[in-house]
């Protein structure tokens, strides 16, 4: 997800729902905790700010998403604003950290596109010091199960740069369906790039699970 929804000018807005949309399932009440053999996946904490400035702010990582919060602030600015796009039921924004080790190293997220999560857009930024590991795909597994099983997305879409060889490579791997080119439709440093849109539907998940040998387990953070 090369544009982040996250937009530190209107972090500050506060969205209305109506009394039937404040029935919450139990994920917008807080975060499962999603394990892999070698990732674990959480909900953000305002803790998680200084690594992740660390790690995301990195020329390799950053160059191809929208930019960053640009301080340890801003990122607990970001994570607030994350917490509350949950309650309300419309974004999940997850922490990947080791097994055994608590550090946030990189964060998925998934929005609704749709209302209801019936179409979705999801994204990912890990630290550069991971890649090539195997955690993308085991926590790329783990995110595609909650968004199909738990949000109930029909279709989730992703959007890459045509530059970003890493990315799309990605994508393609955990079974992302390239769709077209949309050109020039992403700024990044005044420059407009091609991205390559991506998706993966419900039903091509269920008929083909990509299992790349993980176990999947969620349990309720305490």
């Amino acid at each position: 997800m090369e544009k982040m929804p996250y937009r530190s000018d209107l972090d500050a807005t506060v969205s209305v729902v109506s009394t039937v949309e404040a029935a919450r399932s139990e994920w917008q009440a807080g975060l499962p905790v999603l394990h892999g053999e070698q990732v674990v996946l959480r909900e953000l904490r305002a803790s998680d700010a200084a690594s992740l400035f660390a790690l995301l702010t990195a020329e390799e990582v950053a160059r191809f998403i929208s930019p960053p919060p640009t301080s340890v602030e801003g990122f607990e600015r970001f994570i607030a604003w994350t917490l509350r796009q949950r309650t309300l039921g419309t974004y999940v924004c997850f922490a990947i950290t080791l097994k055994g080790f608590d550090t946030a190293i990189g964060i998925f997220q998934v929005r609704e596109t749709e209302r209801g999560f019936g179409t979705a857009e999801w994204g990912f930024a890990l630290g550069s010091g991971f890649w090539g590991t195997g955690i993308f795909h085991e926590g790329a597994d783990l995110v595609l199960e909650f968004a199909f099983d738990t949000l109930g997305v029909h279709r989730l879409e992703a959007r890459a740069a045509v530059l970003n060889g890493r990315g799309n490579g990605a994508l393609m791997k955990i079974g992302a369906v390239q769709e077209c080119i949309l050109r020039k439709s992403f700024l990044r440093k005044g420059q407009h790039l091609d991205q390559a849109l991506y998706s993966i539907l419900a039903d091509d998940r269920r008929a083909s699970r990509w299992t790349p040998g993980v176990v999947v387990s969620a349990r309720r953070q305490h």
